[in-house]
């Protein structure tokens, strides 16, 4: 039994790891804040997660494991939170979502006309 927990725990743990690997790549390659905004989120959310229930899995029941449950909560409550506080103060500011049909209409109409944009 205790195998068989600890192939799950290894398995939670390297999902998080790609998880947040993959969120840190969007980060960096997404095109504005929002889209970044979302790449983040799902890594606090998502992989943090994991990678948390990984580390329960680790330890047997005791403080620890209170101490990652709490963590977990806590991640909970407040990453997507503070996502949509950030993405809010954000559009107020006046930054606002890019829309990529736009975009392509605009670029295209640039080309038909003989200009490149």
């Amino acid at each position: 039994m205790e195998q068989a927990i600890d192939i799950a725990s290894w398995v939670l743990l390297i999902s998080g790891s790609l998880i947040m690997i993959i969120s840190a790549i969007g980060i960096i390659r997404l095109p504005d804040l929002f889209t970044r905004l979302h790449g983040a989120g799902l890594a606090d959310t998502g992989g943090a997660s994991l990678l948390l229930l990984g580390m329960a899995l680790q330890t047997d029941f005791d403080l620890n494991t209170v101490k990652l449950g709490m963590i977990a909560i806590i991640l909970y409550l407040t990453a997507p939170t503070a996502s949509h506080a950030v993405a809010h103060s954000a559009l107020i500011g006046g930054l606002s979502p890019e829309n990529p049909e736009e975009n392509q209409s605009t670029d295209e109409a640039g080309e038909q006309d003989g200009e490149k944009s």
